[in-house]
């Protein structure tokens, strides 16, 4: 559902207006003379082996061997992630432990392994005192110390438990780690009004809870890039778009000339700002420059989260996945079908590589949107029957809303609602519509029914993130 209004009706009062009725204090960009944000480095984590390694053949703790194979697969994540920098230290005190911490930086998060028994327990008081986000890995008979972890975590403390055999999960670890130090170097554009819960709107209390700063961006502004955007971009753009299509049914060349020059001068705004995330409020009143759909699945495709209709909230979850799977989201309006127990989700953008940036695109059309007589240039992308999916909200930046699925139907040309559409199999779909966002305090339409969709089975991963984030998980359905 996409409602018909332009900017100044939502708004209010204007600009003005709507910046005071979203309860925030906004940052403008460029457009007033605001340095952009500098460059984003590498992601500091501090790995601390803790105790001495045993022999082979007996005791409770790792051996040497295991821990020269733990060492090598953290160096092949470091190498291969290339956005995170491991400060690899022992500790046998908790003086060695406060030292490495020191060495790694203010906050830095941390992977504990333990490699000696009991010897976790002694030497990480300091991790704790500091609230460091703390994974602690744990091989089998590696010691007792994994049992604390999530006696920690119940204390208050961000900690989370991997305890496996499997030296896969390491990177897994630096992964999540790593969302908590690049969220806080994130510079996420807004084209006001934002919408979502209170504290998503609040510039003020995503910077205090997750350390983004939220950047309004003057829409005058915006529309000189359009008209400036370069011509053999635009026609490169709409090249790749026309070429690849299965179909084009109702965008006309108009139509898709507007939708590829706001394409490219959205990828320009980006890289102008060095930004990370985009989000737009007024997004139903852009036809007559060209719906920015387009450009949202390019961006989302590179790995630049972008929420239609300014949903804060999404923004923020497709970020956080993107930080810790490398995957983009689908951002999308719910909808029951109880006799399938099936939930549906569609939107008329969405990304087309739903696997990561390496993975193949999957087919689309061209379509007008739906909801404004088929005019404009929109994507409908057909994803796979048979996917396992996870759907995930954060909101209130303290809660995350999660669930999993199986798609078992995609239209092979919607006729109704947003043009991409998926139908997945959900475990109780009577009970997951009677209780939709109930743990949502909001009456504003798009807050309660927007959810964004993942590839693959991501429950285990959403519930270590909410552990290292402060963060409560509620299970939808």
């Amino acid at each position: 559902m996409c409602e018909h209004c332009n900017r100044r009706e939502f708004m209010g009062t204007g600009l003005a207006g709507g910046l005071m009725l979203a309860g925030a204090t906004w940052t403008h960009s460029w457009a007033l003379g605001a340095p952009p944000s500098l460059p984003r480095g590498k992601s500091r984590i501090c790995v601390v082996f803790t105790g001495v390694p045993g022999p082979e053949d007996r005791d409770w703790g790792a051996d040497g061997v295991q821990v020269a194979a733990m060492k090598a697969r953290l160096a092949k994540a470091e190498k291969a992630l290339g956005n995170v920098e491991l400060v690899v230290g022992h500790s046998n005190s908790a003086q060695e432990t406060a030292a490495l911490l020191e060495k790694t930086g203010a906050g830095a998060p941390v992977l504990a392994i333990n490699v000696r028994n009991f010897a976790l327990t002694r030497v990480v008081q300091p991790i704790l005192e500091g609230a460091h986000p703390m994974v602690v890995f744990s091989l089998p008979a590696s010691g007792h110390d994994w049992m604390y972890a999530p006696r920690w975590h119940r204390q208050g403390h961000r900690v989370s438990l991997l305890p496996s055999r499997d030296y896969d999960e390491l990177e897994r670890a630096i992964r999540m780690l790593r969302v908590v130090p690049m969220m806080k170097q994130t510079r996420i554009l807004l084209f006001p009004p934002a919408r979502g819960t209170a504290a998503a709107q609040s510039p003020e209390e995503i910077k205090k809870r997750l350390g983004a700063d939220v950047v309004a961006v003057a829409e005058k502004t915006f529309d000189e890039m359009i008209a400036a955007a370069d011509d053999g971009a635009v026609r490169a753009e709409i090249d790749r778009w026309t070429k690849e299509a299965k179909e084009i049914i109702e965008p006309n060349a108009d139509d898709i000339r507007k939708a590829a020059k706001v394409s490219v001068a959205l990828q320009l705004l980006m890289e102008r700002e060095k930004a990370q995330g985009l989000a737009v409020g007024t997004c139903m009143g852009w036809l007559p420059k060209g719906f920015p759909c387009l450009g949202f699945t390019r961006l989302r495709d590179c790995g630049i989260p972008a929420a239609c209709e300014g949903d804060m909230d999404s923004l923020l979850t497709m970020l956080l996945f993107q930080y810790a799977i490398d995957r983009p989201g689908f951002q999308g309006n719910a909808t029951f079908d109880t006799s399938r127990n099936a939930l549906w989700t569609a939107h008329c953008t969405a990304p087309l590589k739903m696997d990561g940036a390496d993975g193949a695109d999957a087919p689309y059309l061209l379509r007008g949107h739906s909801e404004v007589g088929g005019s404009g240039c929109v994507p409908e992308i057909l994803y796979r029957v048979g996917e396992t999916i996870t759907r995930c909200k954060m909101i209130n930046l303290n809660t995350i809303l999660a669930s999993t699925g199986k798609i078992i139907e995609v239209p092979t040309k919607s006729v109704r609602a947003c043009r991409t559409q998926i139908v997945t199999e959900v475990a109780d779909a009577a009970k997951m519509a009677a209780n939709w966002s109930k743990a949502i305090e909001s009456e504003d339409a798009m807050t309660l029914l927007h959810r964004v969709v993942f590839y693959g089975d991501h429950m285990d991963t959403v519930c270590h993130l909410a552990r290292l984030m402060g963060m409560e998980v509620v299970v939808e359905g």
